[in-house]
């Protein structure tokens, strides 16, 4: 009889987070600026030019603030190794017991625990007191230039979708349109991050379309003053 291995989403975290909040971010801004645009000034030369700039400034500060954000937390997680490092060094058993106290507090016996430090400690020490001690692993690891490339992609990628709209769209229904396959589209992306994760579908689509119809309200009325107060100059 075989047995089938688990399926777990934890080692998907990293790059999940990153693509899913740059495909919806490059959706839902740039869908937000076209239908802002339309409601103010519905000509399609000036629609197309503000979703084309809104998706490479987007992209761009996506994957800045993703790889800043993320190398913060490496050069974080370098510095207490390197200080891990040093401590082994200068007290390895005071480290040592350290170690088994922490499978102490996990429920196991005394003895037990000094000799699975020991036997750890033996093996790689360092990687042991980081994995158990600090909590760095090689899943959760941070890898800024994965988070930044990820976070481009995604979010270009999901900008696409309301550039190519202004480009066929009828200019009269422009905001309708924007808004309708925006919805789509972000129904499709709350499905595969909710399947992708392991989580509840439904309520990955409900969260995203009620606060994506939000933004596009607020910048479609915000879009519809202005043009107003200005056509009355």
């Amino acid at each position: 009889m075989h047995h089938q291995l688990e399926k777990h989403y934890v080692n998907r975290i990293g790059w999940l987070r990153a693509a899913v909040l740059g495909a919806n971010d490059g959706l839902l801004s740039t869908t937000s600026i076209v239908i802002g645009v339309a409601a103010a000034s519905p000509d399609r030369n000036t629609i197309i030019l503000a979703a084309l700039a809104g998706m490479i400034a987007g992209a761009m500060s996506m994957a800045a603030g993703e790889y800043v954000s993320v190398s913060s937390q490496e050069d974080t997680e370098k510095a207490d190794l390197l200080r891990e490092k040093r401590e082994l060094e200068e007290m390895p058993e005071v480290e040592l017991r350290e170690l088994a106290k922490i499978y102490e507090k996990r429920g196991v016996s005394k003895e037990t625990a000094l000799q699975v430090a020991t036997e750890l400690t033996n093996h790689d020490a360092l990687a042991a007191h980081a994995h158990d001690e600090l909590g760095i692993n090689e899943i959760t690891q941070a890898k800024p230039l994965q988070a930044a490339i990820a976070s481009f992609a995604s979010f270009a990628l999901g900008a696409l979708l309301p550039f190519t709209v202004s480009l066929l769209a009828p200019i009269n229904q422009m905001v309708y349109f924007q808004y309708g396959f925006s919805i789509i589209f972000l129904m499709i992306l709350g499905a595969i991050s909710a399947r992708t994760g392991g989580s509840k579908i439904s309520i990955a689509v409900l969260r995203i379309c009620f606060w994506g119809t939000v933004a596009m309200g607020v910048t479609a009325l915000i879009g519809h003053l202005f043009g107003v107060s200005m056509s009355s100059l």
